[in-house]
């Protein structure tokens, strides 16, 4: 299992300087990854934002290692050849260390709604697929097409391609119980799942869900390479036993990386204390 970390691209995360210094702490202290949200608005209160893309190319420039990427990208609300090219210049500015973390977005009233774009799901999902489809053809590098109901694309050739083969990697995110983003993530290269129950909206999957939500998506998948199953929670750090006891859980329920981070309280102080700790190793 691989170890990363997650930060909001708000609040006291909003300086690409500051967000490249953390990195750079991480690398150094071990991390495997480390991802940014994507968001406009979040919750619509008037907050500082960085735009992920001009962060992730300052932690690209200062790591070396480390793997980058969002977590996740509302895809519906990009233009997908303008995000081809953003996403292979930091594929080659970081030296193929780039996955992009793709779903629908949330709170879709916020994110959507308030620059005039449909929030309802099942059009953000239809431009999330159509927009995948043009975005990995663009990435092939050569002469591609695309006639959909949200996207048309004349023939065209966009270079370079990215330097990972045999593409950048795609992370799917979904909320459990809803399937149809669990189908949509057997199509790619991981899934990043959170879940819903009647005391949280978006909360972290337990072992057992996992073992439930890989169970759907095994017979939808089409190829045999790796599967990512990336998993964000906190892990009791005090309590070493207890620690290896969750982690070895999440393992043997096919979690390929485990993510920490501060979530939405924007909280730089505990970031900077939790990154020197390295990533956990019991």
């Amino acid at each position: 299992m691989k170890y990363g970390l997650t930060l909001p691209n708000f609040g006291q995360f909003f300086d690409p300087r500051v967000l490249a210094d953390l990195a750079r702490m991480a690398e150094d202290a071990g991390w495997d990854g480390f991802f940014l949200w994507d968001h406009m608005l979040f919750d619509g209160r008037a907050r500082p934002i960085v735009d992920p893309w001009i962060a992730l190319a300052a932690i690209a420039e200062n790591t070396s290692r480390i793997r980058i990427g969002t977590l996740v990208t509302p895809l519906a609300r990009r233009r997908p050849w303008k995000l081809a090219r953003e996403t292979v210049s930091l594929d080659h500015l970081s030296g193929g260390r780039f996955t992009l973390g793709v779903g629908l977005g949330a709170p879709s009233e916020v994110e959507f709604g308030r620059f005039g774009e449909d929030p309802d799901p099942i059009v953000r999902g239809e431009k999330l697929d159509e927009a995948l489809d043009v975005l990995t053809g663009l990435w092939t590098g050569e002469p591609f097409q695309f006639q959909g109901r949200h996207f048309q694309v004349e023939e065209v050739v966009f270079e370079p391609p990215p330097l990972q083969s045999p593409r950048i990697p795609i992370w799917v995110g979904g909320v459990w119980p809803h399937k149809r983003p669990f189908r949509r993530a057997a199509r790619w290269d991981g899934i990043f799942p959170l879940i819903r129950t009647k005391e949280v909206m978006f909360g972290s999957p337990t072992p057992r869900d996992l073992g439930e939500m890989m169970a759907y998506v095994e017979p939808h998948r089409k190829t045999s390479g790796p599967f990512d199953v990336v998993v964000g929670g906190e892990i009791p750090r005090e309590d070493p036993d207890q620690a290896s006891r969750m982690l070895g859980a999440f393992a043997e329920a096919g979690t390929t990386w485990w993510l920490e981070g501060p979530g939405d309280d924007q909280d730089l102080d505990y970031i900077r204390a939790l990154i020197p700790q390295g990533p956990p190793e019991w």
